[in-house]
Parts: C-alpha cells; structure tokens; sequence
C-alpha cells in the first residue's frame, strides 16, 4: 500500500536480539526484562516498571493492584471518571472489578477529555479517573492530576497511544499513580506484543508484580509491604497471596524492546517532523478539523474529522481514500459508548450525552505516522482530501 496504517520499526538490532535470545534457549521472563524495566523507567523517571505482555495488561494490573491496597482500596460500586473516546481496554478492567464508569464527553479539539466537565463528574462515590492522551496528543494531565489530588482520587494514566509525549516539560506516562503503556506492532515501539506499568509507589509496584505471575510472592523481596514472609522454606516461592494472572511477557520481547527503546527520541523526532508538515498542510482549513496539540505531542498518527457544518460525504472521501491506496480507520475506539460493549456496564454520562465524541465517531478518521519521512504520503494525503471535499 502506498501509505499504510501501521509500518515495522525494526532493524538488525532487534532481529540480532531475538536471535541472541533463542539461541540462549532461555526465554521465559529472567533478566533480559529485568533489564528493560529498569531502562525504560529510567527513559521516563520513574522507579518501578513492571513489563507485561501487552498494555492491555498493564491497564488490567493497575487497576486490579488499586483494588487490593491496603489503604483506601477501591471497590465494586466505586466511580470512576473516564473519557468517552478510548481504546476498549481502558473500560474493561474497571467494569471487570465491579466499578461504576462516570463517562465525560471529548474536547473536539484535542479529542481529550474535556476537563470543564470534571466538576460535574464528582460525586460522593468518585473513587479515581483515568486520563488517557489521544493518539499522541497529551491530554491536559496537569488539570486532571490536580483535580484528582484535590479531592483525594487515585490517577490511572493509560498513555498506551502516546509514549514519549510531554506537557510541560514532563513526559506523559508518569503524570498518574499508575501509568500504562503499549508495545504493539503499531506503536511508538514495538516488541511484537507487550506492556508495562511505571509508578513510584512501592505497594502499588509489588502488588503489579505479584498480579502479573499468578498472585504469588516468588518476584517480590522478603521486605515487600505487600506480604510477610513466613518462612525460608521453598514453600514461600510458591506463596498464593493475590488472584492474580498470568500476564508475564518474554525474554525476547524485553529484548527486543531494549533496541528499539535506544531508538525512541529518534523516532519521535521524525514522527513530529511528520507532523509538522501535516499541520502545514490541513491546519486552518475550515473543511477539516484536526487536533490542536496540546504540549508535545508524539504523533502516533493524523487524526481528520470533517467538518459537519459543511456537510461532508464520508464515503466519499473513504472511496477517494481507497482508490488513492490510503490506508485509514476510525479514531481510536470511537465513541465508547456506541458499542453493543456497554450492556454489560454500569455506567452513566456527564451531560446525559456526547456530542463530540459523536462527531468524531461519524465524521472522523485516522491515517498512520511512521518514523520515516511521509512527505510524499502526507501531499497525496492533502491532495485526495483537497479534491474530494471541494
């Protein structure tokens, strides 16, 4: 295809490192994701990583460890405020522990959660929000974490789309008491399939890493504030302490992703040369509304929702897409909560409605970004577009 929606980012680095791996013929998880938490929480300045097997993973554990807390645990019945637009797996782990979503309509123009609703979200119930940063824009993390400090809510950050985006100087990912991320094909890096969770709270650390192997106490030191030990007898690697999962990643995943980590700013750096010539190209075009990039965005990809008020054809832009071989999806997940998904929730809406994220729901879509020049992707992309909504 002529301009894809997802493209590799390996090279002989990351196939040297898979190769290295099998021939140890050790590939269960041992030091190569030893090495890669603790670089990868380094890149980020934090001082837990726990890798797991995919950043849907790394939503489940982190919202399972605030659930088994010692201290103010969450609960079945507890709110929890959350963005209409988002990838399905930021919803599921929270309806799976028994709590109530409290969704909040989209800024239209960053496709974020819009904040002037927070107040109206809160209620008595309100336990703790998650913040996710669409598709590499950062979501106004700042407002939102000192919201969450204000009235006493634990912050989950999913910056699964957004991995090495800033505001204000601070990298998303490290804004929440829980921060998760993915390493899907189609993401800032890749490890084939793979997760992780950063924090710098020690319980919360433990009990991800006791969540991720089964619930048992085998990865966590003899001083861990999660359990006491009991013995030194073999019985205590074998110690059930949480109901956990098994969600643990591979060696060759961890390095892999050691690689491509080194690689990261490089990435982004073209991503958002990328984008500047996007930006160029589509901003202040009354037929098309794109995201206003709020902080440093990392341009996972280029999001384009056409205008309403003109009355586009998406299908025929779809079919101008798809003849010029133009790869393209809808935005994220989509409005959430148009899917047959939410019969199974519990959940109620901020405003009884969404009328933003129906916009993008109906008149939006995506194209990809890769870290290598889309110039003459990106024009063709413009002159399509140009054509068909004239």
């Amino acid at each position: 295809m002529f301009y894809e929606l997802a493209a590799p980012t390996w090279g002989p680095e990351e196939i040297d490192a898979a190769k290295r791996v099998i021939e140890s013929t050790f590939t269960t998880m041992g030091a190569e994701v030893k090495a890669f938490e603790t670089e990868f929480a380094a890149y980020f300045g934090a001082k837990h990583g726990i890798m797991v097997n995919s950043g849907s993973s790394a939503n489940l554990i982190a919202t399972a460890a605030l659930c088994f807390k010692t201290e103010r645990p969450l609960a079945r019945g507890d709110e929890v405020i959350v963005p209409v637009l988002s990838w399905a797996t930021t919803y599921h782990p929270l309806q799976q522990y028994g709590l109530k979503l409290r969704f909040v309509d989209i800024a239209l123009e960053t496709l974020n959660m819009d904040v002037a609703q927070l107040e109206a979200a809160l209620t008595p119930a309100t336990r703790a929000i998650v913040a996710v940063s669409i598709l590499g824009n950062p979501a106004a993390l700042d407002v939102i974490r000192a919201f969450a400090d204000r009235h006493g809510l634990y912050l989950i950050e999913d910056n699964c789309e957004s991995m090495d985006a800033e505001l204000g100087g601070k990298k998303c990912g490290t804004f929440g008491h829980l921060n998760t991320f993915s390493f899907f094909f189609s993401h800032h890096i890749s490890t084939m399939e793979g997760g992780i969770v950063l924090t710098d709270d020690d319980e919360l650390a433990h009990l991800c890493r006791s969540l991720r192997a089964h619930g048992w106490t085998r990865d966590l030191p003899p001083d861990s504030p999660v359990y006491s030990r009991k013995s030194a007898d073999h019985y205590e690697a074998y110690r059930f302490i949480l109901p956990g999962y098994n969600v643990r990643p591979l060696e060759i995943e961890a390095a892999i992703g050691r690689q491509q980590l080194k690689k990261l700013a490089g990435f982004t750096a073209v991503r958002r040369r990328n984008l500047a010539l996007f930006q160029s190209l589509f901003q202040g075009d009354e037929r098309f509304i794109i995201q206003r990039e709020n902080g440093k965005s990392s341009a996972f990809s280029f999001t384009i929702i056409l205008n309403p008020a003109r009355n586009p054809d998406r299908n025929a832009v779809f079919v101008a897409l798809t003849e010029a071989d133009i790869g393209y999806r809808i935005i994220t997940g989509g409005n959430f909560l148009r899917h047959d998904v939410l019969k199974f929730y519990d959940y109620d809406v901020v405003g009884g409605a969404a009328p933003n994220a129906d916009i993008a729901h109906d008149y939006g879509f995506f194209v990809g970004n890769h870290p290598f020049d889309l110039e003459p992707q990106i024009r063709r992309l413009h002159d399509v577009l140009t054509t068909v909504c004239k």
